[in-house]
């Protein structure tokens, strides 16, 4: 696929999107699997901040993100109980993007929604967990890798190069 940086666009993430969504994940995070149910309800509880990457009428990719607390990493391929009441960051639990279609900015034009709309919440963090070693694509994009020896267990179950990482917005 082809085309100009702005030709490949942010929109709501439906639920009838949510197999496309599965297909994406499969092929982009084939060694971290999550059943579709569980990206489903990360949609459900926060739809505001899950978007699909939408080229010529084709999802190329997607982002799941919602509020959550600092410090703290939702375990992979776990539903949530709930969203926190009072939560201090926006995480970033998933950014896939179709290899076709990287090089576009989309991951930077993903955060600064994420930005936006955290600020709206009067929430002032983002946080992820940077995997397959895209600390750099991360760091590029605001974020910085936190080392909490209180975190390792949480950070196994998704790989050996996973670092938490937090940005301030």
């Amino acid at each position: 696929m082809t085309g100009p940086v702005s030709s490949a666009q942010w929109q709501p993430l439906l639920a009838e999107d949510m197999a496309r969504v599965d297909a994406i994940a499969a092929l982009v995070h084939a060694g971290l699997p999550e059943r579709q149910a569980v990206l489903a309800q990360k949609r459900d509880l926060a739809p505001a901040t899950c978007l699909k990457l939408v080229l010529a009428e084709t999802i190329v990719g997607y982002g799941l993100a919602h509020p959550w607390m600092l410090g703290d990493v939702p375990p992979l391929d776990a539903f949530l109980t709930t969203l926190p009441p009072s939560p201090d960051c926006l995480y970033v639990h998933d950014v896939a993007i179709l290899p076709q279609v990287r090089g576009r900015q989309a991951a930077a034009r993903y955060v600064a929604i994420l930005a936006a709309q955290a600020r709206t919440l009067g929430i002032a963090h983002l946080a992820c967990v940077s995997v397959y070693g895209t600390v750099g694509l991360w760091s590029a994009l605001g974020f910085e890798a936190q080392d909490d020896p209180g975190l390792r267990a949480k950070l196994s179950s998704y790989g050996d190069s996973a670092r938490y990482m937090t940005a301030r917005i």
